[in-house]
C-alpha cells in the first residue's frame, strides 16, 4: 500500500543515488581531513617494515573483516603476487584462541594477549574502531605501546575513548557507521598500496 501512486523503482534508485553520492562526499572530506595523518602511517609502517618488523591488525565485526582483508594485501600483494611477503597477521583469524581465551577469561584482552606473545619492538599496531571505544582494541594498543610497538588506529571523527591513545589516529570525518567503514577499508587500502610500492622500488 505504501507504493501507491509512487514508482518503487524509482524509489529504490534515489536511495541508491543518495547513498553513493554520501560516499563521494565524506571522501571527499577526508583530502582535507586524513591526507596528513594517512601519509605518517604509511610511513610510520614502511619504516617498521624496512627495519624487519611486520604489521598486525585488530578490530571487531566489519572492523575484524577489514582487519583480515588488509593483513591479506600485504601477505598476498596488490599489483604483484611475485613479490615477497609482507610481514602482516590480522589478530582476528585463530578462531580456537579466540573462543578458548574469551570463554576462559575474558574478551577484552583477545587482543592485548596476543599483541603480547606475536608483537615485538619496531613493529606496528594498527586498531580499527569505528566508535573509537572498542574495549579490546585500546587493550591492545596499551600492550603495544608497553612492549615498544608503534600504534595506528582508524577511527570516526570523534575518536571515543582511544582519541589521543596512538602514535597516530586516523580519523574518518563522520559519524555514521557505514560511512566510517567505507573510510577506513580506503585508507587501508591506499596504505597497503604504499607500503607495496615501496617495497617493490
Amino acid at each position: 500500500m505504501r507504493f501507491i501512486g509512487k514508482n518503487p523503482n524509482k524509489i529504490m534508485e534515489q536511495k541508491i543515488k543518495r547513498q553513493i553520492l554520501a560516499s563521494v562526499a565524506m571522501k571527499e572530506a577526508m583530502v582535507d581531513a586524513c591526507v596528513d595523518d594517512i601519509k605518517a602511517a604509511g610511513t610510520m609502517m614502511i619504516k617498521s617494515i624496512q627495519s624487519g618488523g611486520k604489521i598486525l591488525w585488530c578490530g571487531n565485526g566489519g572492523s575484524a573483516g577489514d582487519a583480515q582483508h588488509l593483513a591479506t594485501e600485504l601477505m598476498g600483494g596488490m599489483t604483484s603476487h611475485e613479490r615477497k611477503p609482507i610481514p602482516s597477521i590480522a589478530l582476528t583469524t585463530d578462531s580456537s584462541f579466540i573462543t578458548a581465551w574469551s570463554n576462559d577469561t575474558d574478551f577484552e584482552s583477545i587482543f592485548s594477549r596476543q599483541v603480547q606473545g606475536l608483537g615485538n619492538e619496531g613493529d606496528v599496531l594498527v586498531g580499527i574502531s569505528t566508535s573509537g571505544n572498542s574495549k579490546n582494541v585500546i587493550a591492545a594498543i596499551k600492550q603495544a605501546k608497553y612492549k615498544g610497538l608503534k600504534t595506528v588506529v582508524f577511527t570516526g571523527i570523534s575518536g571515543g575513548m582511544m582519541k589521543g591513545m596512538a602514535d597516530v589516529t586516523i580519523y574518518v570525518p563522520n559519524d555514521d557507521t557505514q560511512r566510517i567503514q567505507e573510510g577506513h577499508i580506503m585508507t587501508g587500502q591506499i596504505i597497503c598500496g604504499l607500503i607495496e610500492d615501496d617495497f617493490l622500488s
